[in-house]
């Protein structure tokens, strides 16, 4: 097998894009992006075979010191159900955490691990286990890597099958959600492809509304403007905006590459709530992502617990009404070459960040 770093944006997303488990977040787009926002160094592993690429690892390397941490955000993008090929691709990976002196390196590669609610008790979609996602989680455990205590992506999601018809996806829908649908035609509601700054600025003032009403973290429009427009005139991304008498009630950021469309981002307005926009808003991102020829739809994220206790219910129970299938990942593991580094690490950056937390609330 031959490895190689690959340093040319359009070479690699080609690649890249003709394996399996290939996502969004190993482009070469999303690896400037977080060099540009937050520091990590990207490094484009490509993996050959008679000249064809056979995998592909975006790792992400950050400085912790003397030392580093590394991560491939949904990666390695490869084909899980060779064994031998995986075997080969960890291998290389643990190599490199231990020549780089890494305390972890990190993975969560877009594997089901299953489908279904375990013990949901919805007899029209039982669990199901995935057999590549199994023999994956087994393959990790018998390495010694560790499942994370920091999961930075979602583990579980919804996607919906979009080489299905309009009308099929509408009949799969809950009464509930089609009926939400058509009542923001009715009550004035039109959705539009968002562009340009101005729509930008629209997109993060409905942003900042939705994050204070849920109370999640917003960042300074400066980095939505990395995370959206770059991709946007990248050609992996497009926004919308739902509204009404030219009031703008809503905006849906939906990131696509390869076989997937990921609603990624939402926001909303406080105001005319009762006209529905979210309901037609995400209808016309679903319809947009079927008519180019994604045949999945990721709602991007759903409850570690599916329980009403679990802070994402509210939000499942709305992506729930698409009609979509829960899909559970395997989730982020851990490479580890030092335990004793790694133990002193996983107890104490939580007390740093805190720190910083608290220094940043004061001002300091």
């Amino acid at each position: 097998m031959l490895i190689s770093e690959c340093t040319s944006p359009t070479a690699w997303n080609s690649a890249l894009r003709s394996l399996p488990a290939a996502h969004v977040l190993q482009t070469w787009e999303w690896g400037e992006f977080k060099r540009r926002e937050t520091g990590w160094l990207p490094k484009r592993l490509l993996f050959s075979e008679g000249g064809q690429p056979v995998a592909a690892a975006s790792v992400l390397t950050r400085r912790a010191g003397p030392l580093r941490v590394m991560y491939v955000p949904k990666g390695p993008a490869l084909d899980y159900t060779n064994p031998a090929r995986v075997a080969a691709i960890l291998h290389h990976l643990e190599e490199l955490a231990r020549q780089r002196r890494a305390i972890w390196l990190k993975i969560d590669p877009d594997v089901i691990a299953g489908t279904g609610i375990p013990g949901g008790g919805d007899p029209a979609r039982p669990p199901h286990d995935d057999p590549t996602g199994q023999h994956l989680i087994a393959e990790l455990k018998r390495r010694g890597w560790r499942f994370s205590a920091s999961q930075v992506q979602f583990r579980n999601t919804l996607t919906l099958d979009l080489t299905q018809s309009e009308a099929d996806l509408l009949a799969g829908m809950s009464q509930s959600t089609r009926r939400k649908i058509r009542l923001g035609p009715k009550h004035g509601v039109s959705v539009r492809e968002a562009s340009g700054m101005a729509d930008l600025e629209t997109l993060y003032r409905l942003y900042t509304i939705t994050g204070a009403r849920q109370g999640f973290l917003i960042r300074p429009l400066d980095y939505y403007r990395e995370a959206w427009v770059r991709f946007i005139e990248a050609g992996l991304a497009q926004a919308f905006l739902a509204e009404w008498e030219g009031t703008p009630l809503a905006g849906l950021v939906l990131f696509h590459f390869g076989p997937k469309a990921w609603y990624f981002y939402g926001m909303s307005s406080n105001e005319e709530r009762q006209r529905m926009p979210t309901y037609l808003l995400q209808w016309e991102a679903i319809r947009w992502a079927k008519a180019r020829g994604y045949p999945t739809y990721d709602f991007w994220g759903a409850p570690d617990t599916f329980s009403e206790d679990d802070p994402m219910w509210g939000v499942y129970r709305f992506k729930d009404g698409f009609g979509g299938t829960v899909v559970r990942h395997i989730g982020a593991w851990d490479y580890v070459p030092n335990r004793a580094l790694y133990a002193l690490y996983e107890r104490l950056m939580p007390r740093v960040l805190g720190v910083l937390r608290q220094a940043a609330r004061r001002g300091a």
